[in-house]
């Protein structure tokens, strides 16, 4: 069984954010990370990019396949995180905390609370 934490928002596509903050952490579930299986590589956006919700924003490749990251919401790029650049496998033994992608600072509250609740993301992934 996935570790869904319920303090967070989440995509269909697997992606999770950090409601309620300025500049909120952004990465995969744990469901995503098992899917993906080991995480080699990861080319993550450039900081001060403007995206919208949907927004294909960077890339993960596994031993297995190279899987697309999208933006949860609406906003701007403030920071990556860069210890992935040498340590990609924390997505995996970290998924909720070292393996976080990267920040953004949302638009509009109102798109973070539009995700899915923990509970819903559960009923999506089965």
């Amino acid at each position: 069984m996935s570790n869904v934490p319920d303090t967070l928002r989440y995509r269909e596509s697997h992606e999770w954010i950090v409601p309620d903050t300025e500049s909120a952490s952004v990465g995969i579930t744990d469901h995503a990370q098992h899917e993906l299986t080991d995480v080699v590589f990861v080319d993550l956006p450039q900081i001060g990019r403007k995206v919208s919700a949907g927004d294909q924003v960077a890339v993960i490749e596994s031993v297995k396949a190279a899987s697309d990251i999208y933006a949860p919401v609406s906003g701007e790029i403030t920071e990556v995180n860069e210890a992935l650049n040498s340590e990609p496998a924390l997505i995996n033994t970290d998924p909720y905390g070292r393996g976080w992608l990267f920040k953004i600072k949302p638009n509009h509250q109102t798109e973070v609370a539009a995700l899915m609740s923990p509970e819903a993301y559960k009923s999506h992934i089965g």
